[in-house]
């Protein structure tokens, strides 16, 4: 079973994960961050993960270290549901457009964390909501998950769509790449042996 439960309590934030790679898509999140909230559902909902998702911090000084954590905390939980990573297709991308917006996300299971983040933002905030910290989420994820992962904007004049777009073809790749290869007879799919 492809699933996971991690929990990442400190002085700063609390945040609870839960999630099954072998879902339908079904999410619950409750961060106080809506905006995070929104994009969590992407993943959800685009990757076909059952993900659930609680968190509460220290948003009265702003909502960094909790979207930090919660990157974390998921990257965790997705490294304990890949597990061996055996039988997998390894390498996932997916270009995803929303409007005017377009963005192309390639994810590699290395077993190495490595984020390359290419976003243009056309403004600073959504709302309330900082577009930095969607780097600092995936910089999150990508170093606790042990994965190579390349997001790029191609193109943008809304920065909700610009977001929305990132996270939806991340969710697609990530699916693409931990889908079972039939082929492979479960063996781990790398020369090393490992991942």
């Amino acid at each position: 079973m492809r699933q996971a439960e991690v929990s990442r309590h400190t002085l700063e934030t609390r945040v609870d994960v839960r999630l099954d790679l072998d879902g339908s898509g079904r999410g619950s999140f409750a961060t106080g961050v809506p905006f995070l909230d929104h994009m969590l559902e992407q993943i959800s909902r685009h990757g076909l993960i059952d993900l659930d998702i609680a968190a509460s911090g220290d948003l009265h000084i702003d909502a960094h270290h909790t979207v930090e954590d919660i990157g974390i905390t998921l990257g965790q939980a997705l490294a304990r549901a890949l597990g061996e990573k055996r039988g997998l297709r390894r390498y996932g991308h997916a270009y995803v457009p929303l409007d005017e917006a377009l963005s192309r996300v390639v994810v590699d299971l290395s077993g190495r964390p490595g984020l390359s983040f290419h976003v243009g933002f056309v403004r600073p905030m959504i709302g309330s909501f900082d577009v930095d910290l969607i780097r600092e989420f995936f910089q999150g994820l990508v170093n606790h998950a042990a994965l190579t992962l390349h997001i790029d904007n191609l193109r943008g004049d809304n920065a909700h769509h610009q977001a929305e777009t990132v996270f939806k073809a991340f969710a697609r790749a990530l699916r693409m790449a931990a889908e079972e290869d039939p082929r492979t007879a479960g063996s781990v799919p790398s020369s090393k042996g490992s991942l």
